[in-house]
């Protein structure tokens, strides 16, 4: 146990660095945001220079940019096309052709990513804190159950406690996960699928928006996609022909620092997006962590469960183990050896435990009690694991 102990110790050191870990890329992300947000309003600011050829190439590319997305949303979705036209429609009014440039969607999707890491990153260091807590509440069932016992057998458990740090969560701790025989890869393989398919849903479906004849496997997703971000159908520019020139045209003679700012801008975004990846990256480590810790726990909680039980049992009980019938046969001449002695008790108020103590131990050794309550606790972790 004190071996287990050890074990837990080191994960819960592994989880306030990992935890640091995710601090420091949440910082990055933050900060690397903050700089695209801040390119995105000088860029737009000085846009309005290469105003002039620009507005047309807008004014044509806007048409364009409307049919192909509405043809993909009917196409796509059963219900709604007024509503996403009026949005799409007042969305593209209200834009300019830096939005083109600027490429919005992109910073849209950091920003929801990031709302969505930080939900689960809270959902994650909850489940870990109720494993923790199942954890403390086997050592505490232990201690108080040595307290008991003492000295009748020796104690199972070392004296330490195992850290808490987090608040106690009242009722019977339940496993979250059954451990399968063939160790920890095993245990981990549902881990790396929910992994794979949550990722997969992280990812804006408009990565899958290149062409009108593609097979999109997410249309649900598509459909609320565009319903709540109209800015999701600028990913759609490069298939018209008015947008591409847009992002073709050089406004760096009237003004060489746009190109520039346009660069510092992209560079804040693939940094924004690559500490969003590590971010990831973190969580899928946070919630390996995690069954690693339910693994150890569920080991744990088969291995000595029975302890917990016996434990609760013992509130209020009056004696910790009575006889209560003692039956020894008489001798058999023709058979040399002691006849065995039956004795009934009981474990504090379970049921009577029948047990059968070798005849050649007398009742007044010391060791006949002894037997007695190996036997007891015995059979007590028997039926309760059973």
């Amino acid at each position: 146990m004190r071996r287990m102990q050890a074990l837990l110790q080191r994960s819960d050191r592994g989880h306030r660095e990992l935890q640091r870990s995710l601090q420091q890329a949440q910082r990055g992300k933050e900060e690397a945001v903050q700089l695209a947000l801040q390119k995105e309003q000088e860029l737009s600011a000085r846009g309005e220079r290469c105003n002039a050829s620009a507005q047309e190439l807008w004014e044509r590319c806007k048409p364009c940019l409307r049919q192909r997305c509405m043809r993909l949303y009917s196409r796509t979705c059963r219900s709604g096309a007024g509503l996403v036209g009026r949005q799409l429609e007042q969305f593209l009014n209200q834009s300019s052709p830096v939005s083109v440039w600027l490429d919005e969607e992109r910073l849209e999707r950091l920003r929801e990513r990031d709302e969505r890491q930080e939900r689960r990153r809270q959902e994650l260091e909850e489940r870990f804190g109720l494993l923790e807590d199942g954890v403390q509440d086997l050592f505490q069932d232990s201690s108080r159950l040595q307290a008991h016992l003492h000295p009748l057998v020796q104690p199972p458990f070392g004296a330490g406690r195992f850290p808490r740090r987090f608040r106690r969560f009242s009722g019977a701790f339940q496993p979250l996960f059954q451990a399968p025989h063939g160790g920890f890869q095993q245990l981990f393989q549902p881990l790396f699928q929910l992994l794979e398919d949550s990722q997969r849903s992280w990812e804006s479906p408009w990565a899958e928006l290149g062409t009108e004849s593609r097979n999109f496997s997410n249309d649900k997703m598509v459909c609320r996609e565009i319903r709540r971000n109209s800015a999701g159908c600028l990913r759609m520019r490069d298939e018209c022909e008015q947008c591409r020139e847009i992002l073709a045209l050089d406004c760096g003679q009237e003004d060489p620092s746009q190109q520039e700012l346009r660069e510092q801008l992209e560079d804040a975004v693939r940094v924004a997006e690559r500490f969003a990846r590590r971010y990831d990256s973190l969580l899928r480590e946070f919630q390996e962590e995690m069954f690693n810790t339910s693994g150890l726990l569920d080991q744990l909680s088969r291995r000595f469960g029975w302890v917990a039980r016996l434990a609760n049992r013992s509130l209020g009980s009056d004696g910790v183990l009575q006889v209560t019938a003692v039956l020894s046969k008489a001798a058999d001449p023709a058979d040399p050896a002691a006849p065995d002695t039956e004795v009934t008790v009981q474990l504090f108020d379970s049921e009577p435990l029948a047990l059968t103590v070798p005849g050649h131990i007398p009742w007044d050794d010391p060791k006949f009690m002894e037997v007695v309550a190996e036997q007891a606790l015995q059979r007590f972790k028997e039926n309760a694991v059973e």
